[in-house]
């Protein structure tokens, strides 16, 4: 029977899964991992279902778990009692940490003692790379590279830094290395991903920024099809990165904002470093150097304290920036974080704030859409029958195109939301 790993949460997550998968594979046991988000008190719960569906699926596996909910609250995943180990986020791209012996076959838990392991601060992001299983390290044709993990700066919302800890970047030469080897496999997009991408470099010497490794991927890789990049934050969006953005073909006419929210007071009880000119400005600034871009964003609703108009300003932010991609996250506090002591706004309002904010999102969406039909694009296909095109609209592939490959296209119509 062979091993699984399910990813939850990022696309971080989704690059370290695939190493993990590689390590747990070396191994003569049959190992089940969840790699665990803990971005929303929801995404804790899916973990935790997770969780408990697996073990009914593999009774005789053993069950481990990583990610940001395991290494926030180890205890409490240590002590379900369908899991056999918790491995927390600084060691669990270490193979030494997936080399757990438990007796087998599984017949108590007095026999499969639950054991959290943990690792000195600081391992830096290990991209995976090629191998004979390559196969398995390919997620929707892409290739997913994570150049950082963790994050410097202390958002009251937020709870990912206490289970990434503080911002660490990979050197290029080793980014270099991971993009060389899905190239050499045929991958035609690479998207680089962490916890916060435009921190990039801050740990390293001399301390690059962001557009320094863009450039240097370009450079280094003239047959590189695709580049695209994760969430970035606005503020940290150097000179040369936005130039690569909005005047080089390779880099994708996609980028997607930490916004969080539309209203100033709000980002200032956030402890953001933008204001909402300084969205709806730079969100101007890329339309008008490279129209064709597409903008996403992260928006959060009902946070603390927050009023009518506030959350007015929010639902209006996603047409001042023509927000077509857009991540809609109710608040849920989070234990431990300063937002969690501000006054909240009840459920239910939080609830149906960020329907509207989802129905806002859906209009701007709808018309974008629609401004595409009868344009030719060059859409990647992916293996379900769909692709993306570079500004990352939908489409649905003719039948029997290949997965990994790059056609031209012309949508007539739309059909359940995506571009045919």
């Amino acid at each position: 029977m062979s091993d699984e790993v399910v990813t939850l949460g990022c696309r971080l997550n989704l690059a370290e899964s695939e190493a993990i998968r590689a390590m747990i594979g070396s191994g003569n046991q049959h190992t089940v991992v969840v790699n665990s988000c803990a971005v929303t008190a929801e995404a804790v719960r899916q973990s935790r279902r997770a969780v408990r569906r697996l073990r009914k699926a593999h009774p005789q596996a053993r069950l481990l778990v990583t990610g940001c909910a395991a290494t926030i609250e180890p205890e409490a995943f240590a002590a379900m009692a369908e899991v056999d180990g918790v491995v927390a986020n600084p060691a669990k791209l270490t193979p030494e940490s997936w080399g757990l012996k438990l007796p087998f076959p599984r017949e108590g838990r007095d026999l499969v003692p639950s054991r959290v392991t943990s690792a000195a601060p600081g391992i830096r992001p290990s991209p995976s790379r090629g191998s004979s299983e390559y196969s398995a390290s390919l997620i929707h044709t892409r290739a997913f590279v994570p150049v950082q993990t963790g994050c410097d700066h202390a958002c009251t919302f937020c709870i990912i830094p206490q289970g990434r800890g503080a911002s660490v970047s990979t050197p290029i030469a080793v980014i270099l290395r991971a993009i060389e080897a899905h190239l050499t496999h045929g991958v035609a997009e690479v998207v680089l991903t962490g916890v916060d991408v435009t921190g990039w470099g801050t740990d390293l010497p001399g301390t690059p920024r962001l557009g320094k490794l863009v450039a240097a991927i370009l450079t280094a890789f003239p047959a590189l099809a695709r580049l695209r990049l994760s969430s970035l934050d606005g503020v940290e969006i150097d000179p040369l990165l936005f130039d690569l953005i909005t005047g080089e073909r390779r880099v994708m006419p996609h980028v997607h904002l930490s916004l969080q929210s539309g209203d100033d007071m709000v980002l200032k009880r956030m402890k953001r470093r933008h204001t909402r000119a300084d969205a709806v400005a730079l969100a101007q600034r890329l339309h008008d150097a490279r129209p064709d871009i597409a903008i996403g964003a992260d928006l959060i609703a009902g946070f603390p304290t927050e009023t009518a108009a506030m959350h007015a300003n929010n639902v209006a932010i996603v047409r001042n920036c023509g927000v077509v991609h857009g991540h809609v996250f109710p608040y849920s506090p989070r234990p431990g974080t300063p937002a969690a002591r501000m006054p909240q706004v009840a459920p239910p309002l939080v609830r149906e704030r960020a329907a509207e904010l989802r129905d806002a999102v859906s209009g701007e969406r709808a018309r974008w859409l629609a401004s595409l039909v009868g344009i030719p694009r060059e859409v990647l296909a992916e293996r379900d029958g769909t692709g993306h095109s570079p500004d990352f609209a939908p489409y649905r592939m003719p039948e029997g195109t290949a997965p990994g490959r790059i056609v031209t296209l012309t949508p007539t119509r739309i059909i359940e939301g995506m571009l045919a």
